[in-house]
């Protein structure tokens, strides 16, 4: 009888710290994707914009050196 009550009184606890957490990560998520939502309404500045831009040309630029060195090409 007491093993019973014992094994019961875990299932529920554990269902409910399942819960909790579940509970805790939707609400996580719904706020992630309200920030996300706000950014994306707001717009990106086109002054960021041009300057990741840039910043991802050099990148591969650099990409495309390191792959030149890596095939011995010498540029």
């Amino acid at each position: 009888m007491t093993t019973t009550l014992i094994i019961a009184g875990a299932s529920v606890a554990i269902a409910f710290m399942l819960c909790a957490t579940g509970l805790w990560a939707w609400r996580g998520w719904l706020n992630f994707r309200k920030l996300d939502l706000a950014s994306r309404q707001g717009g990106i500045a086109a002054e960021e914009d041009v300057g990741v831009r840039i910043e991802l040309a050099a990148v591969r630029e650099r990409l495309k050196k390191l792959e030149a060195i890596a095939s011995g090409v010498e540029l």
